[in-house]
This record gives C-alpha cells, sequence and structure tokens, in this order.
C-alpha cells in the first residue's frame, strides 16, 4: 500500500491518480479519501466491483478497462461531472436504468469487449453531450433504439456483433463523422457498402428509396481438397447437371472458377488445386461467409492418423485458423473402389476425428485461458485473454459428411440437395440473403456483357478503372454511377468473388480483374509443381526474345536449384512461356513490363509476399555490409548486377545459415514465439521475405533465417512440431549494457512483423516466451502484453520458478538498463509499411526501407 499512497500523494497536485496493474480487488482508502480527484485510471486490475467511488463526486475522467467487472457498477451514477467513462473488456451482461439520467456531461463511454446485447433508455440522458461511443464486439443484434435519440454522437464503432441490418434513421438524426461496423452479417447495407464510410452507406438507402430493393442470394463455394481427391469432377458435374469424367492429365492447376445457378441461388465455384506447392497463393483466397467443401478420396483414405491428417486434418487446420468460423461440407468420393462397410467405416473415422479435433481444440483453449486467469499476474496478461476468449466464440460448423460415386449421376444430385437445403438455412449462413439497389445487378449484368462481348476487353479480362467507369456510365448508359458508387459495388463483386479488384495495392488500385481465372495463369508460372521442368522448356525463341542463351537457360534452372532465386529475365521468360501456352502473349507487355521498369506481376509478387527482391546479391554472403539504422544501403561501386528474386517457398535445407551463425550460445538473448494449433503453412516463408525486404543483409534456408543490423546478428528458426510449434529468435547478448535498447529494438522490430501477419489468422494463437537461462532448466517467462509505448516490464530481477535462479530482467524482456541515457536521440527503424511502434525510447517507424543503386 505504500507504492499506492507514494503514488496518490504525487498526484495530488494534479488532480490525476494511476493505478494500472496493480493486482488490486478494492478501491484502496486513500484513494476514496482524495475527493478532488478528477482522472483516475484503474485499468489492468482485478476488481469486480466499485464499492465507495461515489466518493469521488469531481470524477471526469474513470478508466476501468480490463478488470473483472460482471455487474454495471450502480454508484457511477453519482459521479455528476463525469465526461469520459471506459468499462471495455469486462464482462457487463445488462447496465440499469437510472445510472446515465445522473451523467449529463458524459461524452466518452467505451463498453466494447463486453456482453452486452442492449442498452438503457436512460442513456438518451446523454443526448447533448455524448460524442464517443464504442459497442463493438458484445452481442447486439439489432442497433438499440436509443441511439437515434443520441443527436450529438459524432463518432459510433459498433464491429464484430450479430447485426444484421442498419436503421435508415441512424444516418438521418445522428450526426456521426465515424462510424465502423465491419465483422457482423449485414444484409442491408452489405458490408461492402459500410466499408465506403458513411457517405456510401446514406447513398445507399437513398437508392433503395427510390426504387424497389432486390434480394441477391449468392455463395462463394471452396472446393478444398488433396491432389486427386475429385474436386474437378464434382464441380463440373453440378455444373453440367451430368457426370463428367476427367483424366490426371485435366487436373486443376492453381484454381478454376466458375458459376453455377440452381433454385435462386448463385453459387460461385471455387475448385482449388490439391498441391502443396499452390497453397501459398491459395490462402488469400480463402475468405470468410464461403461454403467449403472438403473433399476426400476414400480409396487413398486409411484408417490411421497420419492418413487423416494429410487428407483431412492440414485442410481442417488451417480453415481453423484462417477462417474459423467456416462452415464445412466433407464429401467422400471414389466410394465405387471401396465396399459399403468400408465407407461406413471410412465415413465414421473422419467424422469422429474431425470431432476429436474440435474437442481438442476447445480443450486447448480452455486450458491457455486458465493458465492466464490463474497467474499471479493476470492483469498483465488481459489483451492475450481477450484474444482467447473471442477465440472461443469461433468453432467451424462441420456438417455431415456426405460420401458420392462422382460416376454416378444419382449421388450428384443428392449431393445438390444436400448443399441447397444447408445454404437455404439461415441459422448456419445467416447473410447469404443479401438487400441490393437494382443498380448492383444492372453493373454485374454490364461487366458480364463487356467480359462476353466487348471488343475493349481482351481475353484476359483486365481493365483499367476509369476505361470500365466509362464503359459502363456512358456506352451501357448507367449514367448515374458516380465513381463512389461504382467502387462500392466493386468491392462487392470482389468479395463474392465474380471479379478481382485489389484496391489496396498502390500499382493494382487502377486495374480490375474482369476474368480472376487470369491471376491464376499468372500465379501458377511461378507458383507451381514442377518449375523446375518449366524453367528447362523455355523454347529457343523466347529465349531470343529475353537476349538469353541455353547457357543462360541451365544457369537459371542451377540458380533456382540450389538457390530458390531467378533473375528478372527468367521470370520474364517462365511468364511469355505460360502465357504463349494459354493463349494470351498480348497481356505480357503488361504483365512483365519491361527491363527498366516493373509489370503488374511484380506487384502481385510483392502483395502476396511470394517473393523478396534481392537487388544486391552479395547481401547473401559474409562479405555483406551491415545495415545501419538510418543511413540508405549502399552497394559496392562498379558492381551492376540484375535483380534476383528470392522465393521461399521453394528453398532447401542448408547449413550454411547455422555456419554462419556460429551456434547457439547460452548467453543469447532467447525469445520463442509459440503457435496454437501450428505455424500456418506459408507463415515462416512470408515473414522471411517482410523481414528480409527491411534488412539488407540476410542468409535464408527452408526453416532459418539470419538478419543483419548494425553488425547484429538475429537468427530467426522455425519449429513445426505437433503440440511443440514456435518461431526461434536468437540475439547475440550485448557485451555492455548499454548495447540492450538496440538488441530487444531488433527483436521486437521482427516480432511487430510477424503480429501484423498473424492479424491475417485469427483463429491463430501466439503467446511469447523466454526461456530460463539456466542450463537443463525447462522453465519459460511468459511475456506480458506488449504495449506499444513502454518497455514490457519495470522490474530489475526475474525469479525462476523451476530452479529458483535470479536474472537481470533485460536479458528476457525488453526493458532499457537504468543506467541508458534515455535523452539519447531515439534509434529508427524502417520496415515494411505498417504504421509505427514505440519501444522504450526508440522508435521503430514501420515503413518502406528502398534499397536501391545509389
Amino acid at each position: 500500500m505504500a507504492q499506492h499512497g507514494s503514488r496518490q500523494g504525487q498526484s495530488e497536485r494534479s488532480s490525476e491518480i494511476t493505478l494500472s496493474r496493480l493486482r488490486l480487488r478494492v478501491l484502496p482508502l486513500e484513494v476514496l479519501q482524495n475527493s478532488n480527484t478528477e482522472n483516475l485510471n484503474l485499468d489492468r486490475n482485478k476488481l469486480k466491483y466499485l464499492t465507495g467511488i461515489s466518493k469521488l463526486y469531481n470524477l471526469k475522467k474513470l478508466i476501468l478497462s480490463k478488470n473483472d467487472i460482471t455487474d454495471f457498477p450502480e454508484e457511477i451514477r453519482n459521479l455528476i461531472h463525469l465526461e469520459k467513462l471506459e468499462l471495455n473488456q469486462n464482462q457487463i451482461r445488462t447496465i440499469p436504468e437510472g445510472v446515465f439520467s445522473y451523467l449529463p456531461k458524459l461524452k466518452h463511454l467505451r463498453l466494447n469487449n463486453n456482453r452486452l446485447d442492449g442498452l438503457p433508455k436512460d442513456l438518451a440522458s446523454s443526448s447533448k453531450s455524448l460524442q464517443y461511443l464504442n459497442l463493438s464486439n458484445n452481442l447486439f443484434q439489432t442497433i438499440p433504439l436509443v441511439i437515434l435519440e443520441l443527436r450529438s454522437l459524432q463518432e459510433f464503432y459498433v464491429q464484430n456483433n450479430m447485426l444484421r441490418r442498419l436503421p435508415v434513421e441512424m444516418f438521418q438524426v445522428v450526426p456521426l463523422k465515424m462510424f465502423k461496423v465491419n465483422g457482423n452479417p449485414l444484409r442491408e447495407p452489405p458490408f461492402e457498402v459500410c466499408a465506403g464510410g458513411i457517405g456510401q452507406i446514406i447513398s445507399y438507402f437513398n437508392q433503395l428509396k427510390n426504387c424497389q430493393a432486390e434480394e441477391e442470394r449468392r455463395i462463394k463455394t471452396l472446393f478444398l481438397g488433396s491432389s486427386l481427391a475429385g474436386k474437378s469432377t464434382i464441380c463440373k458435374s453440378l455444373k453440367q447437371r451430368q457426370t463428367v469424367q476427367l483424366s490426371e492429365e485435366e487436373r486443376t492447376v492453381g484454381i478454376d472458377i466458375s458459376k453455377f445457378h440452381i433454385e435462386g441461388f448463385m453459387f460461385l465455384f471455387w475448385d482449388f488445386a490439391g498441391q502443396l506447392e499452390y497453397y501459398m497463393t491459395h490462402h488469400v483466397f480463402i475468405t470468410p461467409q464461403a461454403l467449403v467443401i472438403l473433399v476426400i478420396n476414400f480409396q487413398q483414405y486409411q484408417l490411421n492418423n497420419d492418413s487423416f491428417k494429410e487428407l483431412v486434418g492440414f485442410w481442417i487446420n488451417n480453415l481453423f485458423m484462417r477462417v474459423p468460423d467456416s462452415v464445412v461440407l466433407p464429401v467422400g468420393t471414389h466410394i465405387d473402389a471401396c465396399d459399403e462397410k468400408e465407407v461406413e467405416e471410412k465415413k465414421e473415422d473422419i467424422m469422429d476425428k474431425i470431432q476429436a479435433m474440435l474437442e481438442e481444440r476447445r480443450i486447448n483453449l480452455a486450458h491457455l485461458i486458465a493458465n492466464l486467469e490463474e497467474n499471479e499476474e493476470s492483469e498483465f496478461y488481459v489483451d492475450q485473454w481477450n484474444r482467447l476468449k473471442e477465440m472461443e466464440t469461433h468453432t467451424l460448423t462441420i456438417l455431415d459428411l456426405v460420401c458420392v460415386n462422382c460416376l454416378d449421376y444419382q449421388d450428384i444430385k443428392i449431393l445438390e440437395g444436400t448443399i441447397l437445403d444447408h445454404v437455404k438455412n439461415e441459422e448456419i449462413f445467416p447473410n447469404i440473403i443479401q438487400v441490393l439497389p437494382p443498380i448492383y445487378k444492372q453493373v454485374e449484368a454490364a461487366i458480364v456483357d463487356i467480359v462476353q462481348n466487348s471488343q475493349e476487353v481482351a481475353e484476359h479480362g483486365m481493365m483499367e478503372l476509369s476505361l470500365l467507369h466509362s464503359e459502363l456510365s456512358w456506352v451501357r448508359q448507367l449514367t448515374h454511377l458516380n465513381g463512389e458508387l461504382m467502387r462500392d459495388i466493386l468491392r462487392y463483386l470482389h468479395r463474392i468473388g465474380l471479379i478481382v479488384w485489389y484496391e489496396e495495392v498502390k500499382h493494382l488500385e487502377s486495374t480490375v480483374f474482369l476474368r480472376p481465372a487470369i491471376l491464376i495463369t499468372i500465379f501458377k508460372t511461378l507458383v507451381r509443381y514442377g518449375l523446375i521442368k518449366q524453367l528447362e522448356n523455355i523454347s529457343v525463341d523466347i529465349l531470343i526474345g529475353e537476349h538469353a542463351t541455353i547457357r543462360d537457360r541451365a544457369n537459371w534452372v542451377w540458380t533456382f536449384k540450389s538457390k530458390a532465386m531467378l533473375c528478372q529475365r527468367a521470370i520474364r521468360a517462365l511468364l511469355k512461356h505460360q502465357l504463349c501456352m494459354d493463349g494470351m502473349r498480348d497481356l505480357f507487355e503488361e504483365m512483365a513490363g519491361t527491363r527498366s521498369k516493373k509489370g503488374k506481376l511484380f506487384s502481385l509478387l510483392e502483395h502476396f509476399e511470394i517473393c523478396l527482391e534481392v537487388r544486391n546479391a552479395r547481401g547473401l554472403s559474409p562479405r555483406a555490409r551491415p545495415f545501419v539504422p538510418g543511413q540508405p544501403w549502399e552497394i559496392v561501386q562498379g558492381h551492376k548486377e540484375e535483380a534476383l528474386y528470392l522465393f521461399p517457398t521453394y528453398l532447401n535445407q542448408s547449413e550454411e545459415v547455422s555456419m554462419v551463425w556460429g551456434g547457439d550460445h547460452v548467453e543469447d538473448l532467447h525469445i520463442r514465439l509459440y503457435f496454437s494449433p501450428e505455424i500456418p503453412e506459408g507463415f515462416f516463408q512470408r515473414l522471411m521475405v517482410k523481414s528480409c525486404s527491411f534488412y539488407s543483409t540476410h542468409w535464408v534456408a527452408k526453416t532459418i533465417c539470419l538478419l543483419i543490423c548494425s553488425g547484429k546478428p538475429l537468427l530467426i528458426k522455425a519449429n513445426n512440431q505437433k503440440g511443440y510449434s514456435y518461431i526461434e529468435l536468437r540475439c547475440r547478448k550485448p557485451r555492455e549494457r548499454a548495447g540492450f535498447q538496440l538488441s530487444w529494438n531488433f527483436i521486437m522490430t521482427v516480432i511487430s512483423i510477424n503480429q501484423k501477419l498473424l492479424e491475417e489468422w485469427p483463429g491463430l494463437h501466439l503467446c511469447v516466451k523466454a526461456p530460463c537461462r539456466t542450463a537443463g532448466c525447462p522453465a519459460e517467462f511468459v511475456w506480458p502484453d506488449v504495449d506499444d509505448k513502454t518497455t514490457v516490464t519495470k522490474e530489475e530481477i526475474k525469479t525462476c520458478g523451476v530452479c529458483a535462479d535470479r536474472f537481470a530482467t533485460e536479458l528476457l524482456l525488453p526493458k532499457v538498463p537504468r543506467e541508458q541515457n534515455l535523452s539519447q536521440v531515439p534509434a529508427h527503424y524502417y520496415v515494411t509499411s505498417y504504421g509505427n511502434a514505440t519501444f522504450g525510447s526508440s522508435t521503430v517507424h514501420v515503413e518502406r526501407q528502398n534499397i536501391l543503386d545509389r
């Protein structure tokens, strides 16, 4: 309590008290005796009740975020001067009437991350004052009517609830300037309209007011499964309404996209190739709100764990991590090659093992949550606890497995009926119906007609945004189609899979892919099974066109086999080779560009983090110069080399990186990033691309990477064993205490890149730990939540709970030693554009570091 009193004594003069992260279960008496307090911060404690808070009747700001509050503290009604109240990330289910009517000055209210499904009517008492309201991550099914009475509300956040429609009145009477609603199963208006902002939502409702709304029933259907499972056969048989037999040579390469209409529903079939080589690009097309048909070859399937993991578990795990609310329909094929008893045994085995996976995940999550709750310092892990609790609410919907003989059309009809029954079930697909103004269908019909009949569009179906707008507005006579409305409609058509438009990619935002299949043609140029054979088969004519020889081609093959790298000419030659085979050679210049200017292919590869441009090949050797923060990368004068591109997916295991690293030392700063359930396929390779695109000096292999910054090496290594899936970071212990800040900033920069990548896998949990530094001790120190603006801990010493050895904290966690001169100029780090992250006294500026010839 002496600590509390000290803090209070210091803050009495400023009327501000901060008591964060102190494991408080009750309000300290010293705090309650200071009635002059205006600002009280009780963030990240263990409070369940606020007995006595009414004594602080001069409070203007009260922060109660991340506590254990289940019942709304009614004593707050006595804080009549309150202007800011934050109760986010608690477990509040209801708010009683008769509190807000006593808070006439309330301007800012945070209630996000609770269990609320309604608001009290007397919130309207704050009509003239309330400007900010956050209700995100609750259980609201409708917008509470009281919101319509908040005539001063400017910011309203209601993401990740269960809203299906928004009231038009809210945008007529509430003066909103900022509104976010993503993560809801919206029908009216569609999410793509909301993503365009308040102006576009108002425009949407105006269109509905002037015409009859239309209900669209569409569903993106993803066919996943291992190679030769029968995905393409089922797709084509459903579409052609008859059995279709395909040879092994006709198997899907990349992704095949087609439409299927039945009983008022429009299905967009995405048939994914099963080979693992293609998965690097597949995962970006696997989106939420889709039906996943997981096709399993019963002839290949055996009643053992290895077979299940390869043919079923791999796909279920990746869906769990990527789209944890997916609906999955397992389909067993090739049953004509099995007897009836065998089919039933395999069906039962698969469903039992899938349910066991679901149960194992549930138990693991419950175990992780319990560990955090039982931790003596649980208030330091609130962010991790909240992520786990959110993951706990998501689960795959696994429908009953359907067995199909693909050569029997009666079985195909049964499968068709089963699919229809499921998509008609609104409990399974709550937002399959979208309420759209007629203009949406008119634009879609016009685009389909343009693709099929217009002379303006080449076979590949790529079109400039401005030209498309002109074509739609004038040629198709959609004169009321302004630019913003067209963007809304394109976002919607992109989400359902009819077109592809990379609005967020600078060099691609002006291009619309009206035939998405062209992307697959482009991707399979470089991400495919048998790429070496493709290199070897490049014709002499194409080589001559790229000013290359047969000897150059042999060198390309050797470089790719040994280093997983391709030069720009090799990539251009591969693309030309592929486009010639597909009859689209006219697309070459636009996609490949010229030798001095990159084409759109390279923007795609960079966007999907498939490859890394290596401007200075010497950066892969021990003789490379170290990168110095704040200084441009300089290459040795006189070496004008052709750009090379590293494809981490094709890397081999190599001892070279370990040799350069020189082996692990017991003194190393050592961090492990634990992934549950496992590191996603392709994740480590993308982490390497992102990290290496910043640090010019690096050495890489299949599961290991070495970065250099200011002469300091950082090892990144992946281990993906079941139940022991982690990425290891190692940095040499600084010789002087002043060097800890740079070393930890180096580590934290890579962790920040890792966490940014992690956002794409909402069903993936990450826990950061530092192993005990005593040889042979199995203990690990779990990192608390990382605040972007502070060091992780202020403690000087950490004691191991197993071996009882004590260590200086900066050996285990980011912590700037006291002797460090914190007034020095911050160190600056430039990484691929993510924003800013601040650690201690140093700022990590996350933006592109251009590595150019100078």
